[in-house]
Formats: structure tokens, sequence, C-alpha cells
């Protein structure tokens, strides 16, 4: 083992990492209602930014929400950390649910995940089909067959019958039939408008009772970070790559895969030891969101890592005056954010 690694394996880069969530979704959370992903997204991308510039790793950001010319998101390839300590790579979503900041609803938090050099799958495929459940289920399913069998699967696994499973799907007309055939076998649903990080993380959370399994459609960025999740709290995930045209096959195929192709948890971060930090934005079942006060700014977040399998719910208060003065508040002032606001378009 390298002296890098070991820098990585002796040190829960979650706890840091809450440092960087805190701040995207303290300067996001400023905006909740606006009617603006953009300005939400730069603001949380740009105090992410900042944060992780203070970070002693030397990262690389393989799943992110944008390219380099797509402004503001964190880009794929971008380095990111001081460039001291061990090499990681990095999964970012500064704002997963940019939709339901902008329209004030709940669900919205910040996430960022780090684990080992070269252990994330990287892709620029959009999105991926999922399937999602926790330990108690963990080698019961096969997104090669139907929801159907899958959840009696699972249900034999659970020692539960399929009635009392719940179903997380994003609510989208994609998932019409997916939605037929769950409903078919007696099992309930919770559809959500946004964020399956959160969805992912619910179906993997043995302690969570109210949902068991995550089906369906979403986002390819969500789903390398659900993946660093559920392998923190030790559930099952696989996943295929959802093309959207011949296009997206060609680059599928560029990138070594191919269409229909199963990846299993280890092709999406085969990792042992990773970090996750997550902090709300807006209140959602896991943490709340941001809090503002006259003085102080409150936060909650969720730190997880896979080495020990350990969580920790995280509520902070944040003096903003005297972060200010020392250099450690990367939120916005209430006058950056006007100005930000009457940007040109």
């Amino acid at each position: 083992m390298t002296r890098r690694q070991r820098g990585l394996l002796d040190r829960n880069l979650a706890i840091e990492m809450v440092r960087v969530t805190e701040a995207a979704a303290m300067s996001a959370g400023r905006v909740l209602g606006w009617d603006d992903k953009e300005l939400a997204d730069q603001l949380a991308v740009d105090a992410m930014r900042q944060a992780l510039d203070a970070v002693d790793v030397d990262g690389e950001v393989v799943i992110g929400e944008g390219e380099k010319d797509q402004a503001p998101m964190l880009y794929i390839g971008e380095p990111i950390g001081t460039g001291d300590g061990p090499a990681v790579d990095v999964a970012v979503d500064p704002i997963e649910g940019t939709t339901l900041v902008a329209h004030g609803m709940p669900g919205a938090v910040s996430v960022i995940t780090a684990a080992e050099k070269g252990s994330m799958l990287r892709t620029h495929i959009a999105y991926m089909n999922k399937i999602v459940v926790g330990s108690d289920a963990r080698g019961s399913i096969d997104i090669t067959k139907t929801p159907a069998w899958n959840l009696h699967s699972i249900g034999r696994a659970m020692k539960r019958p399929t009635s009392d499973l719940t179903v997380v799907v994003l609510d989208r007309p994609r998932h019409k039939d997916l939605l037929r055939e769950i409903r078919g076998t007696g099992a309930r649903l919770r559809l959500i408008p946004h964020g399956d990080v959160l969805g992912t993380i619910m179906a993997a959370l043995d302690e969570f009772p109210d949902v068991q399994v995550l089906m369906g459609i979403g986002g390819a960025t969500e789903g390398v970070v659900g993946a660093c999740a559920v392998k923190a709290l030790g559930g099952d995930m696989q996943a295929q790559f959802w093309p959207r045209d011949e296009g997206e096959e060609e680059i599928l195929r560029q990138e070594g895969f191919s269409p229909g192709q199963v990846l299993t948890l280890d092709d999406l971060c085969r990792s042992e030891d990773i970090s996750l930090a997550l902090t709300g934005i807006s209140d959602s079942d896991l943490v709340h969101g941001v809090q503002y006060g006259p003085a102080r700014v409150r936060t909650h977040s969720l730190a997880m890592r896979s080495r020990s399998r350990s969580l920790r719910w995280i509520t902070t208060l944040h003096d903003v005056a005297r972060l200010r003065e020392v250099g450690r508040y990367h939120a916005p002032s209430e006058e950056d954010i006007l100005r930000a606001a009457q940007r040109p378009t």
C-alpha cells in the first residue's frame, strides 16, 4: 500500500467534505424559491469550489454536471483540492434537485463523494436505469429481469410479502409501464419529482422503514453518487446505461461499454473506502434544510463512510460574521446575490 493510499484510509474524508456541502447548501439556500435554477447552480458551485480548495487531497472530478465550456458546473476532469494528500476520484452534485430549489420545494441537497483514484465509473452518458435495495435483499436483484420478478425476489429475501414493499420511482412519463407493473404486484409506490440520490439512500438504508426499493431511469451522475452511498450502507445496486439516441450509443461504444450492459455495484465504484457528505438545502426525510437566523445559519448533514459503514447526522450552527472574518464562509452576501440576479441573460 502506498503512502498516498494510506493517507486516504487513515482519514475520514466524509467529515471534511461536510464543510464543502455545507458551503454549497448555505449559498443555494439563499435563493430558495427564486425560480432561477442557473443562479442557484452558480452560487452552489462557486461556494463548493472555494471550500474544496482547502481540502488536502489531490482530487479530480470524474462525475459532474457539466463540461468545461458549460460553466458554472464543476466539469469532468477538473482538479480539486490543495494537491497535497491522497489522490482521489470525486463525484459532485452541488445541487441535487435544482428545480426543487427554484420552486422552493422539499428534497434538495448538496452532495459530494470521494474514493481512491481510478475507482469510479466515468461516462458522458446522461441517464441510467437502476435498481437499488438494502443489505437485507443483497444478491436478490437482476435488472435484466422484469420489475415483477425482482419485487417477488426481494420480498422472498426480506421475508415479507410483495404487498409490504414500497418502491420509490421518479415521477416521469417514461415510467408509465414500470408503474403499471409495480402496481400489478401489489407493492406500494412513492413517486418523487426529482432527486433520486435521496431515493437511492432511502432504499439502501435499512433503518429507513418507508422505502425498500428504488427502480427506474435517472441521471448517471446520481447513479454513481448513489452507488457510493449504497456501498457505504452495505446494500446492492445494478444499473444499465439508457442512451437516448444513436449518438449516445456511439459514445457508449467509444467509452468501452455496450447498450444493455449490466453494471454492478463494483462497476460503478470498486473502492472499499468511500466517503460521502450530503447537506440539506430544503427539508427532506433524511436531513433538514438550511435555516437562516439573525446571527447564525443552521445546517443539517449526513456523512457516511464505507470502510466503517458509519453514519453521522451532523447539525452545525455557523457564526457567519466570524467565519467571514477568518475567510471560511463561502456563501455570498445579500449584495452579491442581488448583483448575480441582475446579471445579463
